[in-house]
């Protein structure tokens, strides 16, 4: 018998092909239509706990995206496929369907934002709607333009159109944090210099000042910033105390390098924080902290690190990040050696220069961490930021003790309970981390990896809401979310003091600069 043409052989197994993934994802599409009434989800209990100061409850919405019984798993079926034909309504000038399906995509993701910030899963009364539109409009899509084997091609061209993007945004992004870390806006440095100019001045009547009884207090809150920004830190203490309805019970512990000292001495020294205590120290008083203790400043007199990280050179795509200040300032390691400089404190609340406080913090002494030594807003919900993505698991030391897919967390507002950070003996465990990292093969820089493991099994995770974060390099950020959260946190190159910083955030933070006064105003800051 004679065989068809080869062009005739193609079409059938392209037909084959097409077809086979057509049924495919036509019975994806049934098990979303019909397996709700199979296999209902559970709906969560209604709560009374207040807003404000949540620890996170056992609900998981990762493990419900990865249940094929959930609601969860189901609408991100449908997301995804509504998302490929978007696409493809976009190309093809159908405007009407491609709106649709926006909508119907912006209600599957509000929907997955409500739940991440109540800790419940999704009911069926909320899943059922979303997931019938969803349905009708993917069907619609697929009568009315192509075939799954042209949409795979389409699929692999755009793919690689976004990979260009990336790492050409990726580039960019190195740039920008770079002059991020290096610049000092001409405003701060003037600030910092007539401040300095006073405390020269000044220095003496300042230096007569007495110890306060309420350093030491227990019955008073305690929190800890350690920063060489005077603006950033003058932000984050007023918007704390402005939020909290007894501000003079806070107590406010600094520490800054010699650079700065005198700067931070007058200028909360001249400035009214509603009654707070204010304590400014100077990290080169700290006789203790040297090279022979401290790993890191062993390691920064060395030639060889000196070199990885100061030198031009390195054929690395990440050589400038690598090459950035901040990962090696001992302010930034500092907080790791808490209980050692705040011996008589029981338990504080640390806070990142580059946050604002929008509520009052001061239920956050009151949380039981359940014997853990940190407090912590977990972080792998929505980016997916777990263990991995920092730390390098092909090392067996790495591997043996960790688990890849255990959950991220955030530095920047952090509950410490340091009895308890005593018991465990956890600066000798981030010592111990250190030593290891020597030659850089454990992970590669920064302060949060080491953390990851310094505090391993020794976490609390706290509600979301408590802590959001991205104003420093994500324009999306849910309004409402940002309205709610207890802290918000400019994380990323994008700081609210420099002109990188986004026009949407920025008058968070600016609400709480004190533009009256006469330095700020002659330095022409705004």
């Amino acid at each position: 018998m004679r065989r068809p043409p080869y062009s005739v052989r193609r079409r059938r197994r392209l037909s084959l092909v097409s077809i086979c993934l057509s049924i495919g994802l036509l019975g994806l599409l049934i098990v979303a239509l019909f397996g709700l009434s199979k296999h209902p989800a559970p709906i969560a209990p209604p709560t009374n706990q207040p807003l404000d100061v949540v620890i996170a409850d056992s609900f998981n919405l990762t493990e419900e995206l990865l249940d094929v019984r959930s609601y969860a798993r189901q609408l991100g079926d449908q997301m995804v496929l509504a998302k490929a034909y978007l696409v493809i309504a976009k190309e093809n000038s159908n405007l009407q369907l491609a709106w649709e399906l926006s909508a119907q995509i912006r209600a599957c993701q509000l929907l997955f934002s409500q739940v991440a910030t109540r800790a419940s899963p999704i009911t069926a009364a909320e899943a059922e709607p979303i997931m019938k539109q969803l349905a009708s409009l993917i069907y619609q899509s697929r009568e009315l333009h192509y075939d799954i084997a042209t949409v795979i091609m389409k699929f692999k061209a755009q793919i690689q159109a976004l990979e260009e993007r990336a790492s050409a945004a990726t580039v960019q992004s190195t740039t920008f944090g770079q002059l991020a870390a290096e610049a000092v806006p001409k405003s701060l440095y003037c600030l910092g210099m007539q401040l300095t100019l006073e405390w020269a001045e000044t220095r003496g009547e300042l230096s007569k000042q007495q110890h306060s009884p309420a350093l030491t207090d227990q019955d008073l809150y305690h929190f800890v910033v350690f920063s060489d920004n005077i603006l950033g830190t003058s932000v984050v203490i007023n918007s704390t105390v402005c939020n909290a309805k007894r501000p003079t019970q806070l107590v406010f512990h600094l520490v800054t390098d010699s650079v700065n000292f005198g700067a931070m001495r007058v200028w909360f020294a001249q400035n009214d924080f509603k009654g707070a205590t204010i304590e400014v120290q100077n990290i080169d008083t700290f006789t203790w902290l040297n090279a022979s203790y401290v790993p890191v400043l062993k390691q920064l007199q060395d030639v060889e690190t000196q070199s990885y990280y100061f030198k031009s050179g390195q054929e690395s795509k990440n050589a400038v990040k690598f090459r950035n200040p901040k990962y090696l300032s001992m302010l930034n390691h500092l907080r790791f050696y808490i209980p050692e400089i705040y011996p008589e404190l029981q338990k504080v609340v640390f806070l990142d220069d580059d946050i604002v406080v929008q509520k009052d913090l001061t239920p956050l002494f009151s949380i039981d961490l359940h014997g853990n030594v940190n407090g912590a807003v977990e972080t792998c919900l929505e980016s997916f930021h777990r263990y991995h993505k920092y730390l390098n698991f092909s090392h067996p030391k790495i591997k043996a003790n960790f688990d890849p897919d255990a959950c991220g967390w955030a530095f920047g507002m952090n509950v410490f309970d340091l009895v308890a950070w005593k018991r465990a003996n956890v600066t000798a465990r981030y010592h111990y981390w250190q030593e290891q990292n020597v030659d850089r093969t454990l992970w590669k820089l920064g302060t949060l990896p080491p953390g990851l493991l310094t505090f391993y099994g020794l976490t609390e995770p706290l509600d979301r809401k408590l802590h959001v974060l991205g104003l420093g390099y994500d324009p999306n950020i849910d309004a409402q979310l940002i309205e709610s959260a207890g802290v918000v946190h400019f994380n990323g190159n994008m700081k609210p003091w420099l002109k990188l910083a986004m026009s949407r955030y920025k008058p968070l933070w600016e609400r709480y600069v004190n533009y009256s006064h006469a330095y700020v105003q002659q330095c022409n800051i705004h």
